[in-house]
């Protein structure tokens, strides 16, 4: 929602520009237009364009950067549990290769309590990154209203930063559907 990319990164605006499309190929088709057919089908593959693009996101390691600037990093309990796992199968495997039992149910236990602090974290972050997102939206809002432009730039960081950390659990959750 950072000003100068807002339109080209919302959700909102897509569906809006994709309204705007259906509108005017209605018109286009009742008046033969083909201008105006011609220009509903743009305006509908823009809006297509921004709908992929506001639900896209780089990550890095433990950090999200959403496509409107919003920088997020992870939650201590989803890198503590991503260790954990990765700890947690190291000794399962070496303890299957060398025949001792108990470093391999240690490991296997490690691995699960990773899985599950690591969904934690997720959760917590989706949470947050969802609230922020109201809250900035709100904050910019009231700040519109009011004209205090730096109340409407940190509202707009608010929900930048929301956004970054909302992506970043899609994309560790999609990451995690594809290994399945």
């Amino acid at each position: 929602m950072s000003s100068n990319n807002k339109d080209q990164t919302s959700t909102l605006q897509s569906y809006v520009d994709s309204a705007k499309g259906a509108v005017q190929s209605a018109v286009g088709s009742l008046t033969g237009n083909p201008v105006d057919k011609r220009e509903a089908e743009d305006k509908r593959a823009v809006a297509d364009a921004e709908h992929d693009l506001s639900k896209s996101a780089a990550k890095a390691g433990p950090f999200t950067v959403s496509p409107s600037g919003g920088v997020a990093k992870d939650s201590h309990d989803r890198t503590a549990g991503s260790w954990n796992q990765t700890v947690g199968a190291g000794k399962e495997a070496i303890g299957g290769l060398v025949g001792a039992e108990g470093l391999r149910q240690e490991g296997i236990q490690q691995n699960q309590e990773g899985k599950g602090q690591e969904a934690e974290g997720q959760v917590k972050d989706f949470g947050r990154g969802v609230a922020d997102r109201v809250g900035g939206n709100v904050g910019a809002a009231v700040s519109s209203l009011t004209g205090n432009d730096a109340q409407r730039r940190e509202a707009e960081r608010q929900h930048d930063e929301g956004k970054a950390r909302q992506r970043g659990v899609e994309k560790d959750l999609q990451k995690e559907a594809d290994r399945a």
